[in-house]
């Protein structure tokens, strides 16, 4: 049964419904018109949904957290870009850290370069790469002593107290 309105198809209820099968080059059109979508959806996501993103900030010094598992303690300190910090028997280099700015979702990340310098043996890199303060555990150390974690990226302009664990 069809109404009178072309926009709008009646289906009696237990009937079935047939659908045209398409030929092959329909098939094949029909396919690159789901992957154009599945693209153009794709490239909306990650630019911002088609609006203006304002730029990261980018930060001077990567405030990290760190925790000895032996004695349970955890220290905050400031990790200089491109200075080497100690943390226990670790030498911390943060080579970038980004912010992103108060009208977008927050999120911090640094880039770190970590190292195991134990005496009398060869430094041992543990990790290299980014790690991101909402997700620490998406790329995380591993290390049987030390968890090490950003929690924010400071400018000059940002002061914070200087914290010890």
């Amino acid at each position: 049964m069809i109404s009178r309105n072309p926009s709008r198809i009646l289906i009696p209820r237990n009937s079935a419904v047939m659908i045209p099968s398409l030929s092959k080059a329909g098939k094949r059109r029909r396919a690159q018109m789901l992957f154009v979508m599945l693209v153009a959806g794709i490239v909306t996501v990650f630019t911002g949904g088609g609006q203006a993103r304002a730029e990261d900030i980018i930060g001077e010094v990567a405030l990290l957290q760190g925790l000895d598992k032996v004695t349970a303690r955890i220290s905050t300190f400031r990790a200089p870009i491109d200075t080497v910090v100690r943390f226990g028997t670790l030498e911390i280099v943060a080579r970038s850290c980004h912010k992103r700015p108060p009208e977008e979702p927050p999120e911090s990340a640094a880039f770190l370069h970590i190292r195991d310098v134990k005496p009398g043996e060869a430094p041992e890199t543990l990790f290299q790469g980014w790690m991101f303060a909402s997700s620490p555990a998406l790329s995380a150390l591993e290390h049987p002593v030390y968890d090490v974690w950003v929690v924010d990226c400071l400018s000059k302009g940002m002061l914070v107290p200087e914290i010890s664990g």
